[in-house]
Order: C-alpha cells, then structure tokens, then sequence
C-alpha cells in the first residue's frame, strides 16, 4: 500500500497525465515492477522468520545437479537443529496468540470432544475387549465384561502411564484359553513399541518386556505369541536410521526376550518385512512378507507338526489374506486376477493357481474386508465409497445384506469363527461413531452403543457430487455442509484429499471439523486416484509414473467447486496428511492461485530422499525412488521440496509435524518450510508448527489433539477473509 501511495502522490504533485505522456507512464511502471519485490519482502518480514543457514550440498542425479541446502536439518539429534525448531516454533505460535478467537476455538473443541466413545468389542474366550473414552481422557481406557449385559471391568488405563498422555495404548492380543493379555505402548507418537503381558485373572503385571519391535502384531500359540522385531538401532539414530531385516520370533512367557526363538528371517532380503498370525485353532502359523505397501507373499507352517514352512502365493503383485481355513483349505482374500478383490479357496497340499476355487467371485463394487463368523462369511464392500455389508454361506452363495443407517463407513468388522455375533463399528462426516451387534444366525441387528453428542447432527447433509478430471475421468466427491446453506453464493470450502497406497476415503466423524460447519463453511472430500475407491486399477492410476493424475483430480476438484458457484479460489483452504501432505505440497506449488491457504500435515516432501529414512524404502512401489532414472526425472518434476519457485502468488501455509515422526521424518517438512519461507517473498504467512512428545498421529494425547486442531482452524479463519468464527 506505501508504494502505491507514493505513486498516486507523485503522478499528483508532478501533475502528469499518463495518457498523454506514455513514456513516463512505462517508465513508472517500471519503477513499480523493480520496487515490487523490496515490497513483498518487507511484507514477510513482519513474520520475522528465524534465518536458516544453507550449506553447499549438491546430488548428482543422472547428469542432473540438484542443490540440498538445507541438508543438516535431517540430523534430528543435533542442537542446531533443536534450536532451529524453537525458532520457527516461537514465531508460529507468536501468531498464532494473535489471533483473537483462538482460545475460543479450542474451547469450543473440547466441549465437542466432551461425550463418551468406545470401540467394537472383540471377543475372546468368552470375553468382550473394547476401549472407552468418557470425553477428555488423553487416552481411552481397555475393558472386558464377562458379558455383554454386565459391568466393565477395567483391564488397562493408560492415562496412568504418564503424566502429558503421550504414552500410548496401542494393541492388544488375548491368549487362546483368555488367561493372558499382551500388549503393546508407544511412547512419544513413535512407531516403535514396547510389548507387556497381562494375567487377567488376577490383573497381574509380568515381568515380560519386549522392546525394538515395529510394524508388528502378537499372535498367541500355547503359553506364548509370534511378533515381529528389529534389531537395536544405533545410538542416537531410533527416530531416523533406515528399518532393515526385519524377523519374527516366538517369545514363551516368563523368559527374557535375549532367549526368544527366531522362527523366520530372509538376510538375503534385509528390506522385507514379516508379520505372523495364528489360525483360530492353533493349527497353522502364516507369515506374510512384504516388500512394500502393497503386494504380500505368504508361508503357512502347520504348528500341529511341526512341518516345513510352505510357500502358499508366489511373488508380490498381488494382495492375500487368510481369513481363516476349512480343513486343508485357506480361505482368502485377494485381488490376485481381481482388481476389485474376492475370496478363493487354497488348499494348503494343492497350491497350484489352477487348483483355486473362487468362493466369492469378484463383484463390481470393492471387497474391503471379510471376516468368518460361525458358517458365515460377512463381507465388506465399497460402492462409490460408502460401505455396504453382505452375508454369506461357507459355499460362497450370497444369503442377504446388512442394513445400514446412512451413507457411511462399516469399521472394525469383529467375528469369531466360533460365535454367532458380529461387531461393527458405523460412522458419517456428521454421524460418530456407533457401535452395533449382529446375530448371523437369527439376521437380527441391536445398536449397542449411540454417543449422546454436545451438537446436533440432523443440523447437516451429506451430498456426493461427481466431477471430471483433466482426463475426463469421472472422480466422486462428498459435500457436507449445513442443512438450508444459500448454494447461490461463494462459501468458504475445506477440501480434504489422499490420493495414494490403495487407501479409501469414506465417511467419517471428525469432532475437529464441526468447528468449520457449524460456522457455515463446506467440508469436501474428494475420492482422488492412487486410493482404493474403486479397485486395485484406481491404486495403480495414481501410482509412480501415474502419480500427476492425482493431483490432476484434486486441482480439479477446485475447479469444480468454483465453477459450480459453490465457492471461490480466494475461500479455499486445503488438507492433508502423509501421502496427502505431499499432495498439498504439489498441488501448491502447481496451482498457488488456486487455493487460499494450504495446510501440509506430516508431509512426504523431499521425493528425491524419502526412501533413506526408517521404512521410506517400503514405499518404492507406490513411488518409484531416484535411484531410477525414470522415476528420477518424474519425481523431481513434482517433489514439492524442489519445486519451489519465487515469484509465485503462494497461499498462506502451514506445514503440521511432530518431532517423534519416524515413519514420515520431520526433516521432509524442515526442508520444505526452510526452502518456502527463503523463495516465497509475499505477504501471507508460510509457518510450520512442530508438535513436541508426538509422532505421525497414532496414539496423540486428546489435549494435544484438541489445541493442534485450534491452531490448524485459528491459522485457516485468519487467512481466508470476511470468514470468522461467531463464538
């Protein structure tokens, strides 16, 4: 505003009419043009961001030199880098105590979060496990009841743990007979855990510690469990140093881990991961080993005598899971020959792919999930991305469907072979989490449990809306808004994408994103490609040298809304975590003028690195790595990192992580925001707020989930205008 003034005020006091004077008029507008960037400049150091010192690091790709200046910030233990992350810290957190309705955010937060939740129940032994939060405990609490109509008995509260909540509760696994309980803590958001055991008939702690473990579940035999574990890192290096050979061991109760047997290892193969699981009856031991996040192969040992492991599946393209076994026949879920998945029968001494039997063959909606109940299969599929829920026999022929409430998401399918019931789990963008029982022998289904919600829900709609792409293909999209919203005007929108590791986005209650509807805003979640909406052919669209089709359809998704009148550019705010970071990044740097504010959460940023940290390797499939020319050249054309540029009209930013990340390292979003806030000399604010004591999302504290969202939503209200919160 000072420089046009000083423009306006000096054509004035010179008396020059531009029209007729031409030459002045260029020479004028030349003077803006020079004084431009001096201008924006000033304007970003209101910010006062913190200086990023650079060093003089260049790789060599292929021919190509590509500069790394910031490098250092990946080394997340030195003092450099923790003063860095104090600096930047202090000056998002500075603007953000600005903001005047900030506290009044989050206070209205936690009175949403304020009402009691609870998880499916699993049976077990004749016991039913769930979790219950009465609103605000930091972590919710594991149960048991004897049965289903009699009191809880609380088993494990681990809010006791510690005293911020950053000690989480993450599985558990009961002992066939139901005497043991084991089960496994993150500490600080990490990936690695630590395993425990439990007699739960006497709530006795054991001595049993087991550490080092990671992408790994307990699966009970005897007095005893199978679980998956790497070797001790290197001091100081937990958080970053690369996964490698990964082996399962078998540990017996009572004994130090130090004796725990190694039951399977591939050296030959040190990045492949195994997890094991133990058939309802204890016959059969599988592994699955995979080599990245999509594709398995899997090894069946029959425990019974001790026989050889068999190889039941060949190579990685495709998908397999025993759901459970008839005799010598293992029963499977799979995509192998069917993108939309089905379920074969394997027998265990005929392997042969031309002795496979399709039980459920595949359908035109997606198989999801499927889990054997007594002489049933009950079957998840996906049908425009909402749930649909399916019974059949032990013969594959179709007996009838579960109804469902509304458009929304069947979760935590729990059966047991031996029981006539089923658990499920039923939630929408404005409906939380229900909880319901099934009995597959009389068709009969009771809610168990409706949450008494601080809100109304009938208050909102969910609408799907089908958009077309670059491509011209079609791509679907929820719309949740409030119910009687004027649709003849721009509304701000919220727009919500993934894209990415055969992942489906389908309906479900945020408490966070009350706060954007009930002011009036529009939610969008937009079912982009590289997901698994419709199949494994949606996943392979938006995979490798495909991935520029997912950020087609999300800048597409944009467009859309702004062509149908629903908003406009300058009231788009965008999301994403993970994957879906990286998706913000991308499409930011693509399309800057297209959205208003971005928000980049755990962001995989630096796509030319990314598979040197932790278990980065793992994601090779889905990306391709710059070890390969190709993905090289296709990588770099769209890793947000590196395609930075100044000049460009950027949103305000906020990029969202965590210092105890060590599956998506905090060093991605480092880089990303050092390279933003060094290129980008415009007035909105480019930020990035470092949550301490957390790690990618799982097991965050519900206090320090609430004032993360309050910050998300306070920067967003800010930085879209005329758009403020009434509370």
């Amino acid at each position: 505003m000072l420089l046009i003034f000083f423009y306006i005020y000096w054509v004035n006091h010179n008396h020059v009419n531009l029209i007729t004077n031409p030459t002045m008029s260029n020479k004028l507008i030349l003077l803006f043009l020079v004084m431009m960037p001096a201008f924006f400049a000033c304007q970003n150091s209101q910010y006062n961001y913190p200086e990023t010192k650079k060093v003089d690091t260049v790789d060599e790709y292929f021919g190509t030199q590509v500069p790394d200046p910031y490098r250092w910030l990946e080394n997340d233990t030195s003092q450099a880098v923790a003063e860095w992350v104090k600096a930047q810290n202090e000056v998002t957190f500075n603007y953000l105590e600005q903001i005047p309705y900030r506290d009044d955010i989050a206070r209205r937060l936690e009175e949403i979060w304020n009402y009691e939740r609870m998880s499916a129940p699993r049976e077990k032994a004749g016991k039913y496990f769930f979790f219950k939060n009465t609103g605000l405990q930091d972590q919710s609490v594991l149960y048991m009841k004897e049965d289903l109509q009699g009191e809880p008995e609380k088993v494990i509260d681990p809010n006791t743990f510690s005293e911020d909540g950053s000690v989480a509760l993450m599985d558990f696994s009961v002992s066939h007979n139901g005497k043991y309980l084991a089960y496994t803590i993150s500490r600080g958001g990490s990936d690695w855990r630590e395993a425990y055991v439990m007699n739960l008939e006497t709530k006795e702690q054991l001595e049993d510690h087991l550490k080092w473990i990671k992408f790994s579940n307990m699966a009970w035999y005897q007095d005893g469990f199978f679980y998956s574990r790497y070797e001790k890192p290197k001091e100081g290096q937990a958080m970053t140093q690369a996964n490698t050979n990964h082996k399962v061991y078998y540990h017996q109760l009572g004994n130090p881990q130090s004796e725990d047997a190694l039951v399977f290892k591939k050296p030959e193969y040190p990045r492949r991961n195994y997890s094991p699981q133990v058939s309802s009856d204890q016959k059969y031991l599988y592994i699955y080993e995979t080599r990245s996040t999509s594709g398995n192969n899997v090894y069946v040992k029959n425990l019974k005598d001790d026989g050889p492991y068999v190889k039941l599946t060949t190579g990685f393209e495709y998908e397999y899971r025993i759901i459970d076994h008839i005799g010598d026949q293992m029963v499977v879920h799979t995509n192998y020959q069917a993108p939309k998945y089905k379920v074969v029968l394997i027998n265990i001494h005929q392997r042969d792919v031309g002795n496979w039997i399709d039980l459920i063959p595949e359908k035109k909606n997606v198989l999801q999930s499927c889990e054997v109940g007594q002489d049933r299969i009950i079957t998840s599929y996906l049908e425009d991305a909402h749930s649909k829920l399916q019974v059949y026999n032990l013969k594959g022929e179709n007996l009838y469907q579960i109804e469902l409430p509304d458009m929304g998401t069947v979760g935590s399918l729990s059966a047991n072979a031996k029981s006539d019931q089923l658990f499920y789990s039923f939630s929408a963008f404005t409906q939380p989490k229900q909880i319901w029982q099934h009995h597959l022998s009389q068709k009969e289904t009771n809610l168990l449990f409706d949450p008494q919600t601080p809100f109304n829900p009938e208050k909102y709609v969910t609408r799907q809306v089908f958009y077309k792409s670059k491509d011209n293909t079609r791509i679907p999209m929820f719309l949740v808004h409030k119910e009687g919203l004027n649709m003849d005007q721009a509304h701000p929108v919220f727009l919500y994408g993934y894209g990415g590791f055969n992942i489906s986005i389908t309906p479900s209650f945020s408490k966070s994103n009350m706060v954007w509807l009930e002011n009036g805003g529009i939610y969008a979640v937009a079912n982009i490609r590289g997901g698994g909406e419709y199949g494994e052919k949606w996943h392979k669209q938006g995979m490798k040298l495909n991935k520029q089709n997912v950020f087609d359809d999300f800048i597409s998704a944009a467009e859309y809304l702004v062509d149908q009148g629903y908003t406009t550019s300058d009231k788009i705010a965008i999301h994403g975590g993970s994957n879906g970071g990286l998706l913000v990044g991308a499409v930011t740097n693509q399309r800057p003028g297209l959205f208003e504010v971005a928000v980049p959460a755990v962001g995989v940023m630096d796509m030319l690195r990314y598979h040197k940290f932790t278990i980065g390797w793992a994601w090779a499939d889905e990306y391709g790595t710059s070890q390969d020319s190709v993905d090289f050249r296709n990588l770099y054309q769209y890793s947000p990192l590196h395609n930075i540029e100044a000049g460009k009209p950027y949103p305000a930013v906020l990029a969202m992580t965590a210092d105890h990340d060590d599956r998506v390292v905090p060093a991605h979003s480092f880089k990303y925001i050092a390279t933003l806030q060094e290129k980008y000399q415009g007035p909105n604010p480019t930020m990035i707020r470092i949550q301490t004591q957390a790690g990618h999302g799982a097991g965050k504290a519900t206090s320090a989930q609430i004032q993360e969202e309050a910050d998300m939503w306070s920067f967003v209200f800010d930085n879209i205008e005329g758009f403020k919160p009434q509370y």
